[in-house]
């Protein structure tokens, strides 16, 4: 006997039911979602005629099939039996017709909500500053972009179809039962504990086991990600260490491996279960309504149309008892897609910003800036870090009060012990941060109130870590000026001295770099990064040492190259290089979140300060290896 709806979805929904309860919702959560399905509000209203329609046919053909038997088969009428029965196969073309055009209607509500959401969340995600994505989890992003939202999406459309179709199914085959007998139609109601309770029992059972088994499964696909990047599986192979992966990823499968057979006995006997229960269901109609044929209570066709509506009765009945815990759950999935939109950047775009210079050399100034580095309460969200651990205040002042100028055209060499602030300096001139407070100028315009778009383009910046995408060279430079021609792409290559490398690659420009770069040195991605900056040719330059990783040839050839870019540019380079300090134009002494000293080699090393103690200690070496 067919129950009118699935088993499978009925105990999804039941053990969804600990999950919808135990998560707290925000206030407004179910008017945000009203928001975001507002533009899909005409196609709504038609889904929803729709399933009301099908949900009517629902007792046409077993009322058809009662009128069928009764005034076509037993008098044996065959003009009524012929019209009818073209009227239950009309019936059924338009309840397919239905269907097929719900789901059409269903697939562009849902599939639309699921590009707005995306797109929003992405533009959003991209729009957090750089120290959200130090605390966040990638994989935990990447959910809320695909489980989350799909799951918005599907009980979107289900709560929406279900809790339309269900009702109206429910009062009319009550209804249309109660018409033809009602005393078989309180026998049948009495059944519905039967069904209903039992899921319920299942339904919390079936949630402990699924929660542990997606927690484990979770936990299958964190290792996997972690182990399956270049550098994890790089790091298992240098430490020795395959087997107690493999011996840990086999305890972690052989737990979900037992979970799932647990599920799918739980599972097995409920359905044996509720086929059970069917069955004495319909024996009970067809006894007791048998019983009343014969004592001539009832007719044939009447019964038939009765058993006909109560294998049609219990789904819709037990789908609405669970109505709270699909709109729980369709709430949930959305609040935690809110959840991330409602995260502030602590590094916005002002309403009248405006945009940076775009001919020239452009000065950069900080003017007495104090910056500490946000708590993680201001830039990210516990349920998006892989451990929620209690590190989450701000890490007090790095900088205190620095001040500086680079004038248009000046190379500015940083240097100071680590830790000293010369990277957070370079951040900010970057505008990765904002300042707690103070100024941070570029062309005598405040970042703050300059465009997003316009820094992106004014201010090039290159770190010891040059990262690249899992993509072709070509792809890879595009990234920094995307109207590029391969003439340029070309000479920016030859300026970094990296193009041989490339015309001996066989497939020159489009070939893959692979996960990172992985697939070239430490000095080669970093001359890639440096031809990237070269194609982009910013007005202001930020060098984190540009040149660390590459050997004593390349870096004269690199430097060179650099030195041309340099021309006519603005630029601040953290230097931990000899050469690199001492064609600077001035030299700044950061320490202590402090500029302790500024002016050329010569000077600081005359003053005897800082400047001059760190020469001893890090630089005279490389001036004694030099040869100078």
């Amino acid at each position: 006997m067919s129950m009118g709806g699935s088993p499978w979805a009925l105990m999804r929904s039941m053990s969804q039911r600990e999950a919808a309860d135990r998560d707290p919702l925000p206030k407004g959560t179910a008017r945000r979602v009203l928001g975001h399905a507002r533009p899909y509000s005409r196609i709504i209203i038609g889904f929803l005629v729709l399933t009301a329609l099908g949900s009517a046919t629902v007792v046409a053909s077993p009322l058809l099939l009662q009128r069928l038997i009764d005034d076509g088969v037993i008098p044996g009428d065959r003009s009524v039996v012929i019209v009818l029965a073209l009227l239950v196969a009309l019936v059924a073309v338009v309840e397919a017709a239905s269907t097929l055009t719900q789901r059409w209607l269903s697939a562009k509500i849902g599939e639309g909500l699921i590009r707005d959401m995306r797109v929003e969340v992405f533009e959003h995600v991209l729009d957090q500053p750089i120290a959200f994505f130090t605390r966040a989890q990638t994989g935990a992003l990447v959910t809320r972009l695909n489980s989350d939202v799909i799951g918005a999406q599907q009980a979107f459309t289900t709560v929406l179809s279900s809790v339309v179709s269900n009702v109206i199914s429910l009062v009319l085959i009550i209804g249309a039962m109660v018409s033809l007998s009602w005393q078989l139609t309180l026998a049948a109601l009495a059944l519905v504990p039967l069904f209903v309770l039992p899921a319920k029992w299942m339904g919390r059972r079936l949630a402990r086991l699924s929660a542990e088994q997606m927690n484990l499964n979770a936990d299958l696909g964190t290792q996997m990600t972690e182990r399956f990047n270049v550098a994890g599986a790089l790091l298992v192979k240098i430490f020795g260490q395959p087997a107690r992966e493999v011996a840990e990823y086999d305890t972690r499968a052989t737990r979900v491996r037992d979970i799932g057979v647990q599920i799918a006995v739980n599972r097995g006997a409920f359905f044996v279960m509720l086929t059970a229960l069917a069955s004495l269901a319909t024996a009970m109609v067809y006894g007791v309504g048998g019983l009343m044929a014969v004592g001539g209570g009832l007719t044939v066709g009447t019964l038939l149309a009765l058993a006909a509506l109560l294998a049609r009765l219990y789904g819709p009945l037990t789908a609405i008892s669970n109505v709270r815990v699909d709109v729980l759950t369709a709430l949930v999935s959305f609040a935690r897609l809110f959840e991330v939109l409602d995260l502030r950047s602590t590094v916005t775009e002002a309403p009248d910003a405006v945009d940076l210079p775009s001919d020239g050399a452009l000065s950069v100034e900080l003017e007495d800036v104090v910056f500490g580095y946000p708590g993680a309460d201001e830039i990210s969200i516990a349920s998006l870090e892989a451990r929620a651990t209690g590190d989450r205040s701000g890490s007090g002042p790095v900088l205190d009060g620095v001040t500086l100028r680079a004038e248009p055209g000046q190379l500015v060499a940083l240097v100071g012990p680590s830790g000293a602030g010369k990277t957070t300096i370079t951040s900010l001139v970057a505008r990765l941060y904002d300042p707690s407070s103070g100024t941070v100028r570029v062309g005598g315009t405040d970042l703050r109130h300059a465009t997003k778009s316009s820094v992106g383009e004014t201010i090039g910046m290159v770190t010891q870590e040059a990262h690249l995408f899992h993509d072709t060279i070509r792809a890879n430079l595009a990234y920094a000026q995307p109207e590029a021609t391969e003439q340029e792409m070309v000479a920016a290559l030859q300026a970094a001295q990296i193009w041989p490398l490339v015309q001996s690659l066989p497939s020159g420009l489009d070939t893959v770099v692979g996960d990172r770069g992985h697939r070239l040195s430490g000095g080669e991605k970093q001359r890639f990064a440096i031809a990237r900056l070269l194609l982009k040719s910013p007005s202001v330059i930020v060098l984190d040492e540009a040149t660390a990783h590459l050997d004593s040839e390349s870096e004269v050839a690199v430097q060179g190259a650099l030195d041309r870019a340099l021309e006519g540019r603005t630029a601040l380079v953290i230097a931990h290089r000899l050469s690199t300090i001492r064609g600077a134009d001035r030299i700044v002494v950061v320490d202590g979140g402090r500029v302790r000293e500024s002016g050329t080699h010569e000077e600081l090393l005359a003053a005897g300060g800082t400047y001059a103690h760190l020469y001893r200690t890090q630089y005279a070496d490389q001036e004694t290896v030099a040869g100078v």
